[in-house]
């Protein structure tokens, strides 16, 4: 079972979160084997978040997962969304064809109004990097759509997911994250 964990900071929390990187990425090492994707999101050079797509065995292991982590405990984040994830695509972070360059990247993430059965197209759309459907616990509902993209065109983000599918989009700056 795959899940988007996405944990956003608390305003001014950057210095706690850069104090906390090597635990935080310790703590993420041990779970390497099961990311399909992960990063940080930005606004300007300031982080706002972190973002990991990973497979574990169920909504209690994904809390568990989302809780424990050093940044959480420690109170730099705010808040944590943790829904179900359906890939939209058959492609992960460390796929080499797509991501490559230095080009800005993006979290896009379209909230439908109300939870919904009706199943999300995959965008078609190049730059697309990961995208899948964020999903109620049992999987059952649509709550939205969550994409890594690296479009060609910076501005032209928003249209990966089409606005009118959704009550609300949010685009974020996101990065590749993990050891280098």
């Amino acid at each position: 079972m795959d899940f988007f964990c996405y944990h956003r900071d608390r305003v001014g929390s950057t210095p706690l979160r850069q104090q906390l990187v090597e635990s935080h990425w310790s703590y993420m090492d041990d779970f390497q084997d099961r990311m399909i994707a992960r990063g940080p999101t930005f606004d300007d050079e300031t982080l706002t978040g972190s973002v990991h797509v990973l497979s574990l065995p169920d909504p209690a292991a994904a809390r568990a997962f989302a809780f424990a982590e050093p940044c959480y405990q420690a109170g730099a984040y705010r808040d944590v969304m943790i829904r179900r994830w359906a890939s939209l695509s058959d492609r992960t972070m460390p796929d080499p064809s797509v991501g490559a360059d230095d080009s800005e990247r993006f979290l896009v993430l379209g909230f439908t109004d109300a939870p919904t059965t009706q199943r999300v197209d995959a965008p078609d759309r190049p730059g697309v990097i990961v995208c899948g459907e964020l999903l109620s616990d049992d999987g059952v509902h649509v709550l939205g759509t969550a994409a890594l993209v690296q479009p060609a065109v910076a501005g032209d983000v928003r249209g990966v997911l089409p606005e009118r599918r959704y009550a609300a989009v949010e685009v974020h700056r996101w990065d590749f994250g993990g050891r280098r």
